[in-house]
């Protein structure tokens, strides 16, 4: 019915994903689905720590945990699929399914960006106005940043999903990426996209910038508080507090500003797919291990949570919490 009410002459697409030899294709499948579990692995980790740990009870690790819980999501959008066509060398998807991994996975990306932002926000307030902290970041506030990326993102995405999916594709139908995302589907656009397109930048950078600006600012902020701390612990502990989500921010940034904060199509050029792979993939996997690593309270719930499961299973005596 969607493709009649187009008017499109087409039904599938054909994912290109990596063409390569078979014996490469199975690396690539062993590659990306051990990073695949790892990644699944690793944010349930975060999720359940943060849960189960009355000291972790705070907007930080509720937004972290909200984070992590994108990040599932946000690999089992794409990987799953790509897996199938490494595997099987099916590499057909129906023009249904295209346009909704489209828009689940740009809601995905335009949510992410936000919720960044409210991660940067209350570094601000607790670095900032530490006495204050506990009175501006109360239950409401810190369920506002929690729930409201997600309730922007998705909704930022369904106005540009709206424009794409009122296009016309009457062939070729063949996608030039290992997944349906914007630039390579647009590519494939029988009618004139000019205004599609110009819409699609705007709200890139909005969902971009936007975001991004309020990240830079509250930088500048918290470093210019944390230059006139007057000791040197205080400021190891700001900086080792704000290190982890700078270093996402960065790489999270610098890959899709790369992809998507550009006017025009996409050039269906191989390293498009190596940089979305960056931020898709290789992101949602890291950003656990940059959490676990930058944040020593973390990092510390983790060991004391895994040392008390082990002797729960092994006999051993558990791990005080003190120790």
């Amino acid at each position: 019915m969607m493709d009649i009410h187009n008017g499109n002459n087409i039904t599938e697409f054909i994912l290109v994903g990596f063409p390569t030899r078979q014996e490469i294709q199975h690396v690539l499948f062993a590659v990306f689905l051990i990073i695949y579990l790892l990644t699944v692995i690793e944010n349930l980790v975060i999720i359940m720590t943060v849960k189960y740990n009355v000291k972790l009870h705070k907007p930080m690790y509720y937004l972290l945990s909200s984070l992590s819980f994108l990040e599932i999501w946000y690999v089992t959008v794409t990987v799953p699929n790509l897996l199938n066509n490494l595997l099987t060398q099916n590499n057909k998807i129906s023009f249904l399914a295209c346009m909704i991994q489209l828009y689940i996975f740009i809601s995905l990306a335009c949510t992410e960006c936000v919720l960044l932002a409210a991660m940067a926000f209350d570094r601000y307030i607790a670095i900032c106005f530490p006495l204050l902290y506990p009175v501006i970041m109360n239950y409401t506030v810190c369920l506002q940043l929690t729930i409201g990326p997600w309730i922007l993102g998705f909704s930022i995405a369904l106005i540009k999903a709206i424009f794409i999916f009122r296009l016309r594709f009457c062939g070729p139908n063949v996608i030039n990426h290992f997944f349906c995302d914007i630039s390579p589907v647009l590519n494939l656009a029988c009618t004139d996209m000019s205004f599609t397109e110009l819409v699609d930048f705007i709200l890139a950078m909005i969902i971009i910038m936007i975001p991004l600006v309020l990240i830079i600012l509250t930088y500048i902020c918290i470093l210019w508080a944390v230059i006139k701390m007057p000791n040197n612990q205080g400021r190891k502990k700001a900086f080792s507090t704000c290190a982890a989500h700078l270093t996402v921010v960065i790489i999270f940034y610098t890959t899709t500003l790369f992809i998507y904060a550009r006017p025009k199509k996409a050039s269906p050029y191989d390293r498009n797919k190596l940089v979305t792979i960056l931020y898709s993939v290789l992101t949602p996997f890291l950003n656990p291990i940059i959490y676990c690593l930058r944040n020593k309270e973390v990092k510390q719930t983790i060991q004391k949570t895994f040392l008390t499961v082990r002797g729960i299973v092994f006999g051993s005596p558990p791990v005080s919490p003190d120790r």
